[in-house]
């Protein structure tokens, strides 16, 4: 048995309410969701979320028609100027909506066992990750797809020492050729990111490699929230 499966078992032994023990089943057959949250800052231990959207994929299909999106009331911390002027939600724009807690089961039951998929994927699930824990006692097992690691590999993979490397989003979707959206909106940024998804993936398939133009070293900080 693979450490991964161990993992899940645990997990699973460790789940508070038992009816999320679905959230360990394997999802359908070449299924995945795409997920980004908008949050008040880039710091998951003491930011909130403000919004979140979810879309699943199909095959090669993004399936708008089968989404998931809600802004989102922060209980515990604000945006601040710099965040609002990311995603341009404003408190009074979520004065209405519910609190995570009240969303999250409904959106666990949108995405399943599938797969996420996200840039930085990594940052949003451990957003969802807090109040997981308060609702079922176990962080999310779903396998997470890192578009900007799937990008890397096709682009710099075999790149030689000291190749620059930018895993910017924008700069990833002007390589793949993917028409941007409306940025940090979390419905666009979760399209965009099952698009890349589908680009990328359709590319190692057929072996196909990103070329590369710049030389030099490091790349640049991550952005996220």
């Amino acid at each position: 048995m693979s450490r991964g499966a161990l993992w899940r078992l645990f997990y699973r032994a460790s789940l508070g309410d038992h009816a999320y023990k679905f959230l360990f089943e394997p999802g359908p057959e070449d299924e995945a969701v795409a997920l980004d949250c908008e949050t008040t800052g880039l710091d998951p231990r003491r930011d909130d979320i403000v919004a979140v959207a979810a879309v699943r994929i199909r095959g090669n299909r993004i399936l708008t028609s089968e989404r998931f999106e809600a802004f989102v009331r922060p209980e515990d911390s604000q945006a601040g100027a710099e965040s609002i002027k990311v995603h341009r939600i404003r408190q009074r724009d979520v004065a209405d909506a519910l609190p995570m807690r009240k969303i999250l089961p409904e959106l666990l039951r949108f995405i399943g066992g599938r797969p996420l998929v996200g840039y930085y994927i990594d940052f949003d699930v451990r957003m969802l990750d807090k109040y997981a824990m308060d609702l079922i006692e176990v962080k999310l097992p779903n396998p997470q797809i890192e578009v900007s690691a799937l990008y890397y590999e096709r682009k710099y993979g075999n790149a030689p020492p000291g190749t620059v490397f930018d895993l910017r989003f924008d700069n990833i979707l002007s390589d793949l050729g993917i028409p941007p959206l409306a940025a940090h909106d979390a419905l666009n940024d979760a399209v965009m990111a099952g698009m890349a998804y589908l680009t990328l993936r359709d590319m190692k398939t057929r072996g196909a490699r990103i070329r590369r133009e710049r030389m030099g070293q490091g790349p640049p900080p991550p952005t996220g929230g």
